[in-house]
């Protein structure tokens, strides 16, 4: 029932459900600490009424604010990285809102898409305004855009489920852009210069990554839709 709070059983039960059949309950530990944490932080704001896209909304701002802050002198980076963890938060927890208080739609769904996909722009420019390389920006970009273009095609095209959880998602993404204002912040301490080639660095695993990814959904993809005949 839409409004209805679930506690953590019934949540991780509608969470797999919402997720390719993935039960976050037998997840690693990590992964399953942070889905907890995320449901606990989104059943207090379910309580308060705030709702899913409210928060889908914060979390864009807080990735808009990445670029802006990355270019502060001193400790612009570490602040960049803050944001991008602040907006990760964000963007597990509208979901846990919607999940918990049984708000799910579709088109809160395309919300959370598309809001993926600006707050990923945001950083790799922050990444381009701390001297990353514009091409290999540009790869990163396109190479994450079209990891989920083409598992939505193929979903479209019948595959139910969410195909090969690749080396490529979204949480890889994050860990990347985090790790990487992190590390060019503390290179920046010790030599400015070095901040530049550290982020170029990042990108470059962000490419690579995306780059693997993508082979190994289209690999999925395929087997997935042969035998769905």
């Amino acid at each position: 029932m839409v409004g209805t709070q679930l506690n953590w059983d019934q949540y991780a039960t509608a969470w797999a459900r919402l997720h390719g059949g993935f039960d976050p309950r037998v997840a690693a530990p990590v992964v399953r600490a942070w889905l907890r944490f995320a449901y606990h932080v989104g059943y207090v704001l379910g309580r308060l009424r705030v709702s899913p896209t409210a928060v889908t909304v914060v979390g864009v701002l807080l990735c808009f604010c990445v670029p802006l802050l990355v270019t502060r002198p001193g400790n612009g980076l570490f602040l960049g990285a803050l944001f991008v963890l602040l907006a990760a938060v964000a963007d597990s927890v509208d979901g846990a809102v919607a999940v918990a208080t049984g708000r799910t739609t579709r088109l809160g769904y395309v919300y959370d898409s598309v809001a993926d996909r600006l707050g990923e722009v945001a950083w790799l420019l922050a990444f381009w305004l701390v001297g990353a390389p514009g091409a290999l920006v540009v790869a990163g970009g396109a190479l994450s855009w079209l990891h989920e273009y083409v598992r939505a095609r193929a979903v479209a095209a019948g595959m139910r489920e969410i195909g090969a959880v690749t080396v490529g998602e979204r949480p890889t993404r994050v860990s990347v852009a985090l790790a990487g204002l992190l590390v060019a912040g503390l290179a920046g301490l010790i030599e400015p210069d070095l901040a530049a080639g550290t982020i170029t660095m990042a990108t470059a695993v962000w490419v690579l990554l995306a780059g693997f990814g993508l082979g190994q959904l289209l690999s999925s993809i395929r087997r997935a839709l042969i035998e769905a005949g």
